[in-house]
Protein backbone atom coordinates (compact mmCIF):
# COMPACT_ATOMS: atom_id res chain seq x y z
CA UNK A 1 0.00 0.00 0.00
CA UNK A 2 2.95 2.29 -0.17
CA UNK A 3 4.36 4.02 -3.19
CA UNK A 4 7.77 3.07 -4.61
CA UNK A 5 10.33 5.18 -2.73
CA UNK A 6 12.73 7.29 -4.77
CA UNK A 7 15.72 6.48 -2.56
CA UNK A 8 16.53 4.15 0.29
CA UNK A 9 15.88 5.57 3.73
CA UNK A 10 18.78 5.83 6.18
CA UNK A 11 18.46 4.51 9.71
CA UNK A 12 21.04 4.54 12.48
CA UNK A 13 22.50 1.17 13.53
CA UNK A 14 20.07 -1.12 15.39
CA UNK A 15 22.09 -0.88 18.63
CA UNK A 16 21.63 2.90 18.58
CA UNK A 17 17.87 2.64 18.00
CA UNK A 18 17.54 0.20 20.90
CA UNK A 19 19.67 2.43 23.15
CA UNK A 20 17.45 5.41 22.30
CA UNK A 21 14.32 3.41 23.19
CA UNK A 22 15.88 2.26 26.46
CA UNK A 23 16.94 5.82 27.36
CA UNK A 24 13.52 7.28 26.51
CA UNK A 25 11.70 4.72 28.68
CA UNK A 26 14.21 5.34 31.48
CA UNK A 27 13.65 9.11 31.42
CA UNK A 28 9.89 8.53 31.46
CA UNK A 29 10.13 6.13 34.41
CA UNK A 30 12.64 8.19 36.46
CA UNK A 31 10.64 11.41 35.97
CA UNK A 32 7.40 9.74 37.05
CA UNK A 33 5.93 10.38 33.60
CA UNK A 34 6.72 14.11 33.55
CA UNK A 35 9.28 13.67 30.71
CA UNK A 36 8.87 11.63 27.56
CA UNK A 37 5.36 12.30 26.29
CA UNK A 38 3.98 15.00 24.02
CA UNK A 39 0.64 15.88 22.52
CA UNK A 40 0.04 15.31 18.82
CA UNK A 41 -0.61 18.64 17.07
CA UNK A 42 -1.32 19.36 13.43
CA UNK A 43 1.33 17.65 11.33
CA UNK A 44 3.42 16.58 14.32
CA UNK A 45 3.02 13.17 15.91
CA UNK A 46 2.79 12.86 19.66
CA UNK A 47 4.26 10.32 22.06
CA UNK A 48 2.20 8.03 24.27
CA UNK A 49 3.00 5.36 26.86
CA UNK A 50 1.13 2.14 26.01
CA UNK A 51 0.72 -0.60 28.63
CA UNK A 52 -0.37 -4.03 27.39
CA UNK A 53 -0.53 -7.55 28.79
CA UNK A 54 2.21 -9.95 27.73
CA UNK A 55 0.83 -12.75 25.56
CA UNK A 56 2.91 -15.44 27.27
CA UNK A 57 3.82 -13.98 30.66
CA UNK A 58 0.50 -12.31 31.46
CA UNK A 59 2.54 -9.46 32.98
CA UNK A 60 2.21 -5.79 32.13
CA UNK A 61 4.54 -4.57 29.39
CA UNK A 62 5.04 -0.95 28.37
CA UNK A 63 6.36 0.93 25.38
CA UNK A 64 6.47 4.56 24.24
CA UNK A 65 5.07 5.06 20.73
CA UNK A 66 4.40 7.85 18.29
CA UNK A 67 0.74 8.52 17.53
CA UNK A 68 -1.76 10.91 16.04
CA UNK A 69 -5.41 11.52 16.84
CA UNK A 70 -8.17 10.35 14.52
CA UNK A 71 -11.29 11.63 16.21
CA UNK A 72 -11.52 9.78 19.54
CA UNK A 73 -9.01 7.14 18.37
CA UNK A 74 -5.23 7.09 18.64
CA UNK A 75 -3.31 5.81 15.62
CA UNK A 76 0.18 4.31 15.67
CA UNK A 77 2.20 1.89 13.56
CA UNK A 78 3.67 -1.51 14.40
CA UNK A 79 6.99 -0.67 12.80
CA UNK A 80 9.63 -2.19 15.12
CA UNK A 81 11.99 0.70 14.42
CA UNK A 82 11.57 -0.12 10.72
CA UNK A 83 13.32 -3.47 11.25
CA UNK A 84 11.82 -6.76 10.11
CA UNK A 85 9.59 -8.70 12.45
CA UNK A 86 6.59 -7.54 14.39
CA UNK A 87 7.24 -5.56 17.57
CA UNK A 88 6.47 -7.49 20.74
CA UNK A 89 3.94 -4.89 21.88
CA UNK A 90 1.89 -5.47 18.71
CA UNK A 91 1.94 -9.27 19.14
CA UNK A 92 0.85 -8.76 22.76
CA UNK A 93 -1.92 -6.34 21.77
CA UNK A 94 -3.25 -8.78 19.20
CA UNK A 95 -3.43 -11.47 21.90
CA UNK A 96 -4.89 -9.10 24.54
CA UNK A 97 -6.54 -6.09 22.80
CA UNK A 98 -7.47 -4.27 26.03
CA UNK A 99 -4.73 -1.85 27.08
CA UNK A 100 -4.11 1.52 28.71
CA UNK A 101 -2.46 4.61 27.31
CA UNK A 102 -0.85 7.46 29.23
CA UNK A 103 -0.97 10.78 27.39
CA UNK A 104 0.09 14.26 28.45
CA UNK A 105 -3.50 14.87 29.62
CA UNK A 106 -4.01 11.59 31.48
CA UNK A 107 -4.71 7.89 31.17
CA UNK A 108 -7.19 6.17 28.85
CA UNK A 109 -8.24 2.59 28.49
CA UNK A 110 -8.30 1.46 24.89
CA UNK A 111 -8.90 -1.53 22.67
CA UNK A 112 -6.40 -2.12 19.87
CA UNK A 113 -6.95 -3.41 16.35
CA UNK A 114 -5.35 -3.24 12.92
CA UNK A 115 -6.81 -0.79 10.41
CA UNK A 116 -7.83 -2.46 7.15
CA UNK A 117 -8.93 -1.50 3.67
CA UNK A 118 -9.97 2.11 3.08
CA UNK A 119 -9.39 3.04 6.71
CA UNK A 120 -5.78 1.81 6.53
CA UNK A 121 -5.22 3.70 3.26
CA UNK A 122 -6.62 6.91 4.77
CA UNK A 123 -4.57 6.61 7.96
CA UNK A 124 -1.39 5.70 6.04
CA UNK A 125 -1.90 8.80 3.88
CA UNK A 126 -2.20 10.91 7.04
CA UNK A 127 1.05 9.43 8.42
CA UNK A 128 2.65 10.26 5.07
CA UNK A 129 1.67 13.91 5.61
CA UNK A 130 3.42 13.82 8.98
CA UNK A 131 6.49 11.94 7.74
CA UNK A 132 7.43 12.53 4.10
CA UNK A 133 9.88 9.57 4.21
CA UNK A 134 7.26 7.06 5.41
CA UNK A 135 7.20 4.97 2.24
CA UNK A 136 11.01 4.79 2.07
CA UNK A 137 11.17 3.62 5.69
CA UNK A 138 8.37 1.09 5.16
CA UNK A 139 10.28 -0.32 2.17
CA UNK A 140 13.02 -1.40 4.62
CA UNK A 141 10.61 -4.02 5.99
CA UNK A 142 9.79 -7.22 4.12
CA UNK A 143 6.18 -7.26 5.36
CA UNK A 144 3.45 -4.63 5.41
CA UNK A 145 3.54 -2.39 8.48
CA UNK A 146 0.33 -2.60 10.49
CA UNK A 147 -1.51 0.66 11.15
CA UNK A 148 -2.86 0.23 14.67
CA UNK A 149 -6.02 1.93 15.91
CA UNK A 150 -6.53 2.33 19.65
CA UNK A 151 -10.23 2.92 20.27
CA UNK A 152 -11.55 4.17 23.61
CA UNK A 153 -12.91 1.34 25.76
CA UNK A 154 -16.34 1.69 27.29
CA UNK A 155 -14.69 2.18 30.70
CA UNK A 156 -12.24 4.82 29.38
CA UNK A 157 -11.63 7.98 31.39
CA UNK A 158 -10.75 10.09 28.36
Amino acid sequence: MSEKPEKRAWLPPRWFVRLAWFTHRGLYRVSGGRVGLRRAKGNRWGMMHLTITGRRSGQERSVILGYFDDGPNLVTMAMNGWADGEPAWWLNLQAHPEASVDLVDGRRTVRGRAAEGEERSRLWAWWREIDKNLDAYAALRSAETAVVVLEPSSDSNG
